[in-house]
């Protein structure tokens, strides 16, 4: 009786390192455990530190979509983990390349509610859109690059991975989400500078300042991570890319690491005080640029 044919990836894959030479995974590697189970641990701790200083500045929108990425984040790696222990196992595959690529669309959200509060508190009449436009829109935006790249996933898992719309669903997705970063971002610097024109003894605040900078840096290490996860999936599966497990380390975990870190100083909590409308200006007023300012 001759033996069954050996299948490298999809659904139905029976290859194991006993059986199958490693080149012939998607990955063509064998993620590192002990990195992964790292990244698996820094996830877990920013979802803990998110969830303290949510709850205790009662940011329940900020803190839900944190949350809600870093959960997702940890399955992703999970994923991996599965990949090093099998690296032809067709649901690591899937968890990673799902999980891991779609996390960042929940930091994104909390970020665009977060700016919105800031336009709002500053000075809405030098905003190019109305406040509530930076979450309308932009959500709406990743909502639709979530909803390509998990259809690219589920695609991916009905063929096989064999399917080149497959690629090219989570792709559009991922294009889509690096347009909308770079126009969120266009957005933001040019109210900071039209505000600061306007009145610069505002962001002379050092608690405002460190506010928004940190902000500002977790958006550009998304931006950042997104371009490089475009380019990875720009020759699919077959790519150099994605066969390079430093460069994932480097521009996937660490970037994304460092800006759930940075959104722990760029927080809203740090700034605004909850209320039953969502967020609003403490009652300590700054006497020397004119905006509240949360007390400790």
């Amino acid at each position: 009786m001759d033996s069954l044919p050996l299948i490298p990836f999809g659904p139905n894959t029976n290859c194991t390192l006993d059986l199958c030479p490693i080149e012939w995974s998607v990955l063509q590697y064998r993620p590192s455990l002990g990195g992964n189970i790292a990244f698996i641990c820094v996830f877990a701790g920013l979802l803990f530190t998110h969830s303290f200083i949510g709850a205790r500045w009662k940011s329940w929108w900020f803190m839900s979509c944190m949350g809600i990425g870093c959960i997702t984040e940890i399955l992703g790696y999970g994923g991996r983990v599965m990949l090093f222990y099998n690296p032809f196992s067709f649901s690591g595959f899937m968890m990673q390349i799902i999980c891991i690529g779609c996390a960042p669309v929940f930091y994104s959200a909390a970020i665009y509610v977060t700016m919105a509060k800031i336009v709002e508190n500053l000075d809405p009449s030098l905003s190019r859109i109305k406040p509530r436009l930076y979450y309308v829109i932009f959500i709406i935006s990743d909502v639709f690059s979530l909803a390509l790249q998990g259809a690219g996933g589920a695609t991916s898992t009905s063929t096989n991975g064999q399917s080149k719309s497959a690629v090219d669903l989570t792709l559009a997705g991922l294009s889509i989400q690096v347009f909308s970063l770079v126009a969120f971002c266009s957005l933001v610097v040019d109210y900071i500078i039209r505000y600061y024109r306007a009145d610069g003894r505002a962001l002379a605040s050092p608690r405002l300042r460190l506010f928004i900078t940190f902000l500002g840096i977790a958006i550009l290490l998304i931006l950042a991570r997104c371009a490089y996860r475009v380019a990875e999936l720009s020759n699919g599966y077959e790519g150099d890319l994605i066969h390079d497990e430093a460069l994932f380390v480097g521009l996937e975990g660490v970037l994304i690491a460092v800006a759930v870190l940075a959104l722990c100083v760029g927080h809203p909590g740090f700034v605004f005080l909850p209320s039953e409308k969502g967020l609003k200006i403490s009652k300590r007023t700054s006497e020397e640029n004119g905006i509240m300012l949360q007390s400790d």
